[in-house]
């Protein structure tokens, strides 16, 4: 029996091609990265899932394939650094972008699975991860394709489309135009057009570059000073560098150990907040000034993400515990980066208590804590964060301390048409750090939050107790 239901899950790849652009319209050249883009090299995965449609009824997946292919091609030629692949620079060893027309990878492939015995699209599936295309990786990043795609078709006639782009290449809101381009060029369903509500790429790192007007202390090693002439510090790095201490402190001073005890298989879960439960945390938030106290939906659902978290894992009120999330630098950096930049643009904010502190910190203070933490990301700010990531890097441990936040609400990847309207929902697969919770939007209901989060087995219940009763 087993046999035959692994029989009927299996995806058969039909077909690989690499893709290329449609010309040659750039020269080969090195792409300077940013210390930002060298963060994390490896792909990240998306899959898009469309259910059957009545408008597929004459749909082949050789239409799919080809038109996916075409409008690929067509990307390519303006985000063109996407066929390229990363290489390290003959000077320090660090990764640079090889933009050398190397192409992409998209595959074809076939189930008899149909999507509706995958259950809730918004839990994570290991039945996802036969959906993308995973190339195989010796170490050396010049050999990887920087851009892979799989589209599969299901028993029922629906189709998923799973995508990896490395984070070297784009970030989240860069990730997002460049999908939206492809989708728009490919043109499956619909006439072609709508590119010219889409922003050209800019792909120079520009001022993000070490030595281009971004050059600040190492903030690891300069002592901190109350002087107004003392550089800003970068709270994330210093608050980080603290937590790895901490955790080499309770292991025996071994750094080799850190976060080992942490290393276990994550429960990956997704939280769905309608806006009626994230409307009534604002509201208990806020009652508390009879009303005079407003927030973000992104402040407040953080601050009990944090709370609810650190709790469910019972850690020592001295032990210190730290939220960080992202903030786009696109605007933040003097002058703005320009319209349409497609690197990576984001540095960490952190606010640090101890586990005691944060248990007794009402919602309210947190969330001006957050705010706070975000409006200290400044030009001087993101200086200290790109000039500490200036020395060697490495993986960073799992930290159960540390409570990583990514807020994806305003790039509503759902939205996305490669086929006919939305797609039912596009789901991340496991990141490089899996404990990261990401708020995604809702399908549903654009006011709601997906909270995707990566959990310890004996915190799961806990967790979801103290996450949602809070929320009632």
């Amino acid at each position: 029996m087993a046999t035959q239901l692994e029989n009927y899950q299996t995806v058969s790849v039909t077909k690989t091609v690499s893709v290329h652009p449609k010309a040659l319209l750039h020269p080969q050249k090195i792409l300077s990265l940013s210390n930002l883009d060298r963060q994390c090299p490896h792909l990240m995965y998306l899959v898009f899932f469309y259910k059957p449609s009545p408008a597929y009824k004459n749909l082949s997946l050789n239409l799919v394939f080809s038109s996916l292919k075409s409008g690929l091609e067509e990307t390519l030629l303006t985000w063109y650094p996407a066929a390229g692949r990363l290489c390290p620079n003959q000077g320090d060893g660090k990764l640079d972008l090889w933009c050398n027309n190397d192409g992409a990878v998209l595959v074809e492939a076939v189930t008899h699975v149909k999507i509706s015995e995958l259950g809730d699209l918004a839990q994570y599936n290991k039945f996802f991860e036969k959906l993308v295309y995973k190339p195989v990786f010796d170490g050396n990043f010049s050999k990887m394709p920087l851009v892979v795609a799989q589209v599969t078709k299901f028993g029922c006639g629906g189709y998923s489309i799973g995508i990896g782009v490395s984070h070297s290449l784009f970030d989240g809101p860069a990730s997002y135009d460049f999908l939206c381009a492809w989708a728009s060029n490919s043109a499956i369903m619909k006439g072609k057009g709508g590119l010219d509500q889409l922003q050209q790429p800019v792909h120079e790192r520009g001022k993000l570059l070490v030595g281009n007007s971004l050059q600040a202390p190492n903030i690891l090693t300069t002592k901190s000073s109350k002087s107004s002439n003392s550089p800003t510090r970068a709270a994330a790095i210093d608050h980080l560098y603290q937590l790895i201490m901490q955790a080499a402190a309770a292991d025996h001073h071994n750094l080799s150990d850190v976060g080992c005890s942490s290393q276990k298989s994550y429960l990956l879960r997704t939280f769905h907040l309608s806006s009626a439960m994230i409307e009534s945390l604002k509201r208990k938030v806020s009652g508390k000034r009879g009303g005079s106290f407003s927030c973000s939906s992104f402040e407040v659902v953080a601050a009990h993400l944090w709370k609810s978290r650190t709790r469910a894992l019972g850690l020592g009120k001295e032990t210190m515990v730290c939220l960080q999330f992202a903030v786009d630098t696109r605007n933040k950096i003097v002058p703005p980066l320009p319209k349409g930049f497609s690197g990576n643009a984001y540095v960490l904010a952190s606010v640090a208590l101890t586990a005691g502190a944060l248990g007794e910190e009402s919602h309210e203070s947190i969330v001006e804590k957050i705010r706070e933490a975000k409006n200290s990301v400044s030009n001087d700010y993101v200086k200290a964060y790109v000039e500490a990531l200036e020395g060697p890097q490495a993986t960073l441990p799992p930290l159960m301390e540390l409570t990583l936040v990514s807020d994806w609400t305003r790039m509503p990847f759902h939205k996305i048409s490669f086929l006919h309207g939305e797609a039912a929902y596009a789901f991340p697969l496991v990141p490089p750090i899996p404990h990261v919770a990401y708020f995604m939007q809702s399908p549903a209901d654009n006011k709601a939050i997906d909270v995707w989060i990566g959990l310890l087995p004996r915190a799961l219940n806990s967790f979801s107790h103290y996450f949602l009763n809070g929320l009632q």
